[in-house]
Order: structure tokens, then sequence, then C-alpha cells
């Protein structure tokens, strides 16, 4: 089986050093920061259509587009960067806390008619206690997983056609439908680390995504998922989020991952990392404790990174290396199980290039990946991730 890449949009700015809404005093809405980085790019809608474009041409099959205070609108944004495409998917996040379940279904059936089918819906449930109640959602990290239990239940009857009647603990619906449900149904994707998580992806996920873990972490989440998917009789699927920074050499993409942090300084590192401590994520702790806030042996496993981590929540980790280097470890993954693969590189345009050019040759060579056609789209996933 072939592997699926996937690109990120940074509806949240992009530039040459590791942007992210931590390292802004003022969250990032008029660029100032902690320590001044030149060459920072706002999201707007000229350059994020020059990532999808690139994203397209290069033969990605979608681009992963965030929620959050911080971030564009990843509806809004995504509708209009459909008009500059043709073949790429949209991976677009919501929060499931703060919209209806039905209304979410017919806006996602809506998508997928004016798109042609590029729609894939990533439903964040969310780790953030203050984030969330800035959207007004007030419960507590396990209800919030109950909650997107019970929303995909809702989602998926609503899909029907037919009047759905819901009566759960977050949800009470009578005769919920989409009048026009789309065709082919979505798969659902599905992140969480926690013990709160798993049953729902058990339940729901046909592809269980994942962070940048070293190999052999990701292998206990994939046995785990796996077993509590095999006792509710289902198969599912493995996808993992990962940035990458590859070049022609290993040399140079070391140096390239390391010029990333020069203009960090220790207060700048030091605020994000307590800003991130603070976070409901098992997964997101999970990330902090691959580097415990130190800039000494960021190479946690063989060509994996966690620089990133230091100021940028959710994906934490890098594959850096040679083109090939980088092949390899995603061939390792790969052979663990995980079909999936949503990356990112700063800056976004520049290392869709460098992974597009680079290494997509070596994994077609082995085998491992094949260039989406320009035709027939074929159905469009729903995502369901926990986090960007």
């Amino acid at each position: 089986m072939t592997v699926r890449l996937h690109w990120f949009l940074p509806t949240g700015g992009d530039g040459r050093t590791l942007v992210d809404r931590h390292a802004y005093t003022d969250g990032g809405v008029t660029r100032s920061r902690v320590t001044p980085v030149s060459g920072v790019r706002p999201p707007d809608i000229d350059y994020l259509a020059q990532i999808a474009k690139a994203a397209e041409h290069l033969g990605f099959e979608a681009v992963l587009t965030p929620t959050g205070t911080w971030c564009e609108d990843a509806w809004l944004t995504t509708a209009a960067l459909a008009q500059h495409t043709e073949r790429l998917k949209f991976l677009v996040a919501f929060r499931p806390g703060v919209i209806s379940p039905v209304l979410a279904a017919q806006m996602a059936a809506t998508y997928q008619r004016v798109t042609r089918g590029r729609l894939l819906l990533n439903v964040v449930t969310g780790g953030d206690g203050t984030e969330q109640r800035r959207f007004g959602d007030h419960l507590g990290h396990d209800e919030r997983y109950g909650r997107t239990d019970e929303f995909l239940s809702v989602v998926r009857g609503a899909w029907t056609g037919k009047p759905y009647d819901f009566d759960g603990r977050h949800y009470q619906v009578e005769g919920g439908l989409t009048a026009l449900p789309p065709d082919p149904l979505p798969e659902v994707f599905f992140g969480g680390s926690s013990p709160a998580a798993g049953p729902v992806a058990a339940r729901h996920a046909d592809v269980y995504l994942t962070w940048g873990e070293p190999p052999a972490q990701v292998k206990g989440k994939i046995d785990w998922i796996r077993g509590l998917a095999e006792r509710e009789g289902r198969t599912v699927r493995f996808g993992i989020r990962l940035h990458s920074i590859s070049r022609d050499s290993s040399a140079e993409a070391w140096r390239t991952a390391r010029a990333l942090l020069d203009e960090l300084d220790a207060d700048t590192v030091a605020a994000a990392q307590e800003a991130l401590g603070r976070s409901e994520s098992v997964g997101q702790q999970r990330m902090l404790a691959l580097h415990g806030g130190s800039r000494d042996q960021l190479e946690i496993s063989p060509n994996l990174w966690a620089g990133v981590g230091l100021v940028r929540g959710g994906a934490g980790t890098a594959l850096v290396g040679s083109h090939a280097e980088v092949a390899d470890r995603i061939e390792e993954y790969h052979a663990l199980g995980v079909d999936h693969f949503i990356l990112s590189g700063y800056p976004h345009l520049e290392e869709a290039y460098w992974f597009g050019e680079g290494v997509m040759p070596e994994l077609a060579a082995r085998g491992l990946f094949e260039r989406p056609g320009k035709g027939g789209l074929g159905g469009a996933p729903l995502l369901v991730a926990g986090g960007r």
C-alpha cells in the first residue's frame, strides 16, 4: 500500500523561523514578538493561494487547515482557496463544542458539492481549557471527548438523508437530517492520546491520527487503538502529523533545523513552554516530554527533531535529513502501519518544494508513493484530529 501525503496551510502566519501564537507578545495580531524576527509573512489569501497551488502541483493530496483564536477561519479561507485550485482537498478544522452537529453535517455536504468532493473535515475535540472557554465551551477534558462521541453519531445520522432522532447527554436532536447527503459518505480521522480518547477512536475512526512521536511510541499507540477497535468489531487505519526539513545533504538539513532556533531567545522559549505546560491535552504533554524544554539533545530518534515543540503547540517534531533519510523514516513509520502523513515546514511554501522535489521521488522509486491524478477525486474523508 502506498502512503498518502498531505501538507499544511499556515493560516496563523508563516516565516523563516518558528512562527506560532506562543511566541507572540500580542497573540500574533500585529506580529510583535518577544524576540524580533524578520521575514514574517501574514496569512493573506494571495500567499495562502501560493502554498495551495504549490501543494497541488507537487502532488500532495490535501492541506490541513487549523482552527483556533490565532488562525483565520478555516471554512471561509479554504472555500476561497478552492477557487484557486482544481484537485487539492482541504482538511477543514473546527470544534464540535461550538457548532450544532446537524449544521456541521449540512455545511460539510454543501462544501462537498461546491468543491466537487474536496472537503476533509477536521473535528478538534480540544485539549486547552482556556482556548475552549474563549469559544464559550466550559466542559472538562474527558467530557469533551464524550461530546465528540455523540457529535459524530449525530453527524452520521444526519447524513443518512432521513430524519434522525438522538437523545444524549450533550445533544438532543429531533428529525435532524441533510436533505442532500454527501456522496460518498466521508471517512473519519480522529486524534487523541488520553484514555478518554481511545474508545471514541475505536467506535468512530477510520483513521487514527497521532503527532510525530518516536517510532516505538507510535507503535504503542497503534497497538492500543487497534486493540480497542477489535473489541468494537472494527478496523482502524493510521496517520501521523510531522514537520519536514529535507535537503540534498544531511548536513545541510541539520544546519537549516538549527537556524530555525537562532532568533528565539531563552525568555521566548520559557514563555512558550509555560503556556504549553498548562494544556490539558495528553498529546501535548507527550510532545513536551520529548525535549523537556531544553535545546540539548533535540534529536530524540534518528532524523526526528523536537526543536519545533520548543515554541509551537501541537505537532512539535520534524523529520530532518537528506531526502533519502527522510524517506527512510517515512518508510519506517509506514511499516508500523501509518498510511497518512500530514507534513509542514518553515516557510511552508519553500519547504513544500523541498519535500515535493526531493522526498516524493525517493518514495515513488521505492513504490511507496503514487502522485494523485488530475481527474477522479474520489471520496472526501472527514478528518477528526486532536490538534494541528
